[in-house]
């Protein structure tokens, strides 16, 4: 795995328009795509062929939640457009992990599937207003295994799980961490976060970043500084 293809570039914009703009900034050899809901919801599949045109490899990050069989028709369609990563809620459960795991095998070519254990947004006093009362780490871990019982490929968690995902879920399966910001970046909306650097000493296998290379006055530049920080 090259270094720099470790690098997941999340377009959060509300139109094609300014999604493509980004992107056609951004160089396809240093750095893969992420399509997220507000994205995806607007312009549909649209917007993915569009990312494969540029040269692109896209993440669908839907975060599909349901019931069994409507996971896994919601993944089959997802892998179907060709997209090289996808993704659920691991608190589904296995069954509908399970099946979602069915979904993506239904094609030639499966895309990564990954299980989202605990948003990076999420703290502790979150998980125990929706009763959950215990520490995210120990509910990342839980739901690690229980991924890879389902036969995911891997889950996103934080930069600070993902070492402990590493030595006690399994060194081959992907650690997809969000929440990245370097030294110099606002933190926004999330809460556990790590600077790339960090994420990876941390055992990270991919690094998701938003708002510091997408929104920057410049994202080629930005995406070669954090690059040359990985």
């Amino acid at each position: 795995m090259q270094m720099n293809s470790r690098l997941i570039v999340a377009l959060d914009f509300p139109s094609q328009t300014a999604a493509l703009s980004a992107a056609r900034q951004l160089n396809p050899a240093l750095c893969r795509v992420k399509v997220g809901k507000e994205l995806f919801t607007r312009c549909g599949p649209a917007i993915i062929d569009a990312l494969h045109k540029l040269g692109f490899e896209v993440f669908l990050d839907l975060k599909f939640h349901d019931i069994p069989e409507t996971v896994k028709k919601a993944c089959r369609a997802a892998a179907d457009l060709g997209v090289w990563m996808i993704n659920v809620h691991a608190l589904g459960g296995l069954r509908m992990m399970v099946a979602a795991k069915e979904g993506v095998d239904a094609v030639a070519r499966p895309p990564i599937l990954l299980a989202v254990t605990i948003l990076t947004s999420m703290g502790e006093a979150d998980l125990a207003e929706v009763g959950l009362p215990v520490p995210p780490l120990d509910m990342v871990l839980r739901l690690a295994n229980l991924a890879k019982s389902a036969g995911l490929g891997g889950v996103v968690c934080s930069g600070q799980e993902a070492s402990m995902v590493r030595d006690r879920v399994g060194a081959d399966f992907l650690r997809v961490t969000p929440g990245i910001r370097p030294a110099s970046a606002s933190v926004d909306d999330q809460i556990r976060v790590m600077t790339p650097s960090q994420a990876l000493a941390a055992g990270a296998n991919y690094l998701v970043v938003g708002r510091p290379i997408s929104h920057a006055l410049d994202p080629a530049i930005a995406l070669a500084a954090i690059v040359a920080e990985m």
